[in-house]
């Protein structure tokens, strides 16, 4: 019986190597090959000559009216001319280094050839030959991604095959009531016309019921996951109200009103008899750990103990520093586990834990290794989550008895991406900083300028400020022109060395090493610290009030703003300056949005324009689903529209027994394992 979850073995023609080539781009099934789609068209429909613009890419038809001459010149360099009538009208066509294409022009036949037209000249600089107009199978031919291990050719030619084999078996997904609402094709039909469309209108149709399929589909899935959150048994974390209130009017500084916003929210879920999963985002020094603290001393006062995974281990050391002050003189216990305890230490606290003699345990991975129990674990807390991969998130949950889930993130993430990437969990926005607070002042200097930077840096020290200058490598680098951290160390050393004391941070050294500079800068033993991104998440000293940025260009714009927000974090006035000699556009539009704000939510907003949503998190960070078709920056609508649609699907009673919905029910099935927890 056949399936389309058979391997791409049963199609004639692949055997061990095409396995291997067809692997290379993620194509194993006969559904991967059906579903690996176009990335664009080539549109073989002959563009009228009298029309056609100077540099335009258009297709050509006409009949060969002189041999093809080849010339060679250069070390294997050539170039391949002949005449041909269109109309009344005899131009040039010209192929380079494609020397086979003489076998295939033929004088007084027809051909149809694609590239640039030169209208000065009534030329065409050629890079693609049709030699029938039979040999095209439509006049609108698909374009597929493909590497050295697999021309498009054959990939067409597989994916034909498989259509052809099982095309009479491939599910329809979407609800008839949804195709008529906005005339979408049926999968069949589509899966036919994205692959071999007749014109450029059906293979548009196509491809926009395929945009909607995904993100239905993908919908579908997180609202799934997060009802299924909902009817799971999650713990009551009946927390004393008059205890909280109490912690929360002792804290040395009023709430935000964002804050009160989200503290409410998370209060209301830890009640509730279900598994609270909630994303907490808010721009850097918008006062997430006080919200995550209140939080804890809430599942504390219940009887529950609280655990909160970091990163590294000098954001895990820098929470537990700091929430051993906010939980001074409670019966809150902190506990710090990471990699640098001994084995005895290791031991003797993770006794602790399971006894239940430590109700709030901070640290790295090592908070999920096999040997790592708790004794009653409530509320599990991740911080910069999207630096965890999903198994991490998923054991440390397994840690406890569906335990309540808080991650949280600084990165902030804009609304489309919200939707998309954090669909099945409930998010909370700090979108508002605390009282006191200076905007950061924010310059963009060119490189010549470097001496400017220098200056100012002096000055600044001068008054007693600290200093941070990042650089983009640790070593000097022959793929890159930008500066690194040990130049600018030893350049840096040089200039201000005796005068102040300069230190160098990398992600290479040695823990121990990082954690006694990072003591000497919060000391203030060290003015200046030199270092790589190692700062951009975590590190925390007041007293910074300047951030330099080498090669600022180098750096998205999320990144940029995460290392500016190192600084900003006392009462004085701080600033940031970009250096930077951008040679593009979009790198030139960063810095300018760098300087213009403040605010990460716009600073993220301009970072999904310029980068789209691919790259705004980092793919293999932030588990960012790659869509096939859809863009959710550009078809943002479609994606609301499709979120709406399948949440009522969801909630309509029995939907899963009616006979349509049935393969969206074996898909949702089959789909459980891989998007549980993403």
């Amino acid at each position: 019986m056949r399936s389309l979850t058979d391997s791409v073995t049963k199609l004639k023609g692949v055997g061990p190597k095409r396995v291997a080539d067809l692997a290379t781009l993620g194509i194993d099934t006969i559904e991967d090959l059906l579903t690996y789609y176009p990335t664009r068209y080539n549109d073989f429909t002959p563009t009228d000559i009298t029309s056609a613009k100077d540099k335009q890419k258009i297709t050509l038809q006409g009949i060969v009216v002189s041999e093809p001459l080849l010339t060679h010149y250069g070390y294997r360099r050539n170039r391949l001319s002949f005449r041909m009538q269109i109309g009344r009208e005899v131009i040039v066509v010209t192929f380079f280094n494609q020397p086979y294409i003489k076998k295939q022009v033929t004088l007084n036949q027809q051909v149809t050839v694609m590239g640039k037209w030169d209208a000065t000249r009534r030329q065409i600089t050629a890079n693609k030959l049709i030699k029938e107009q039979a040999d095209q199978q439509n006049e609108f031919g698909a374009v597929y991604s493909v590497n050295k291990h697999i021309r498009q050719s054959v990939l067409q030619s597989f994916i034909r095959q498989a259509y052809e084999e099982y095309g009479n078996i491939i599910p329809t997904y979407l609800p008839r009531a949804l195709r008529q609402r906005y005339r979408l094709m049926d999968r069949r039909q589509m899966i036919k016309e994205i692959h071999f469309p007749q014109t450029q209108m059906t293979a548009k149709a196509a491809r926009r019921t395929a945009a909607y399929e995904e993100f239905f589909l993908f919908q579908l899935r997180l609202q799934a996951i997060r009802r299924a959150h909902r009817q799971e048994d999650g713990n009551r974390i009946l927390y004393h109200n008059d205890e909280l209130k109490e912690f929360i009017a002792n804290l040395p500084f009023e709430l935000t009103d964002a804050q009160k916003k989200v503290v409410n929210e998370i209060c209301r879920d830890m009640r509730q008899p279900y598994q609270m999963n909630r994303l907490l985002q808010g721009d850097v020094g918008s006062g997430k750990t006080v919200v995550a603290a209140i939080a804890i001393y809430a599942a504390v006062t219940a009887g529950y103990q609280a655990a909160l995974m970091a990163p590294t281990e000098i954001l895990a050391a820098q929470h537990a520093e700091k929430l051993s002050r906010v939980f001074a003189g409670t019966h809150v216990h902190v506990a710090l586990l990471t990699g640098a305890l001994t084995v005895k230490q290791h031991q003797s606290l993770i006794a602790a834990m399971k006894r239940g003699d430590v109700n709030l345990i901070i640290g790295t991975h090592a908070l999920i290794q096999d040997d790592v129990e708790y004794a009653n674990l409530g509320l599990v807390i991740t911080d910069e989550q999207h630096r965890f991969g999903v198994n991490q998130r998923q054991r440390l949950r397994e840690k406890g008895d569906h335990p309540d889930v808080l991650a949280m993130t600084a990165t902030p993430i804009p609304r489309t991406l919200a939707i998309t990437n954090y669909g099945e969990m409930d998010v909370s926005v700090i979108d508002q900083m605390p009282a006191g607070r200076k905007p950061i002042q924010t310059q963009w200097l060119k490189s010549n300028q470097h001496a400017e930077a220098i200056h100012f840096l002096r000055e600044q020290l001068e008054k007693g400020a600290q200093a941070y200058v990042v650089s983009a490598l640790i070593e000097e680098s022959t793929a890159l022109d930008v500066q690194n951290a040990t130049d600018l160390f030893q350049q840096l050393s040089a200039d201000l060395q005796p005068d102040y004391k300069v230190g160098l941070l990398h992600g290479r050294m040695e823990n121990d090493e990082k954690d006694k500079t990072m003591q000497q800068f919060k000391a203030g033993k060290i003015q200046v610290l030199v270092a790589t991104t190692v700062v951009e998440v975590g590190v925390d000293n007041p007293n910074a009030t300047i951030m330099v940025i080498f090669d600022a260009d180098r750096f998205g714009l999320a990144q940029l703003h995460q290392l500016r927000g190192r600084v900003g974090r006392g009462d004085r006035q701080s600033y940031c300056l970009l250096i930077a000699d951008p040679k593009t556009d979009e790198g030139k539009a960063r810095m300018k949005t760098m300087v213009a704000t403040n605010d990460g939510f716009k600073v993220a907003e301009q970072d999904l324009k310029l980068r789209g949503s691919g790259d705004v998190l980092g793919k293999k960070q932030s588990g960012m689903p790659e869509f096939k078709v859809g863009d959710p920056i550009a078809d943002l609508k479609m994606l609301q529209i499709a979120r709406a649609d399948a949440g009522n699907l969801l909630a309509t009673p029995n939907w899963d027994n009616i006979d349509e919905n049935q393969p969206l029910v074996l898909y949702l099935q089959r789909h459980e394992l891989e998007t549980h927890f993403d």
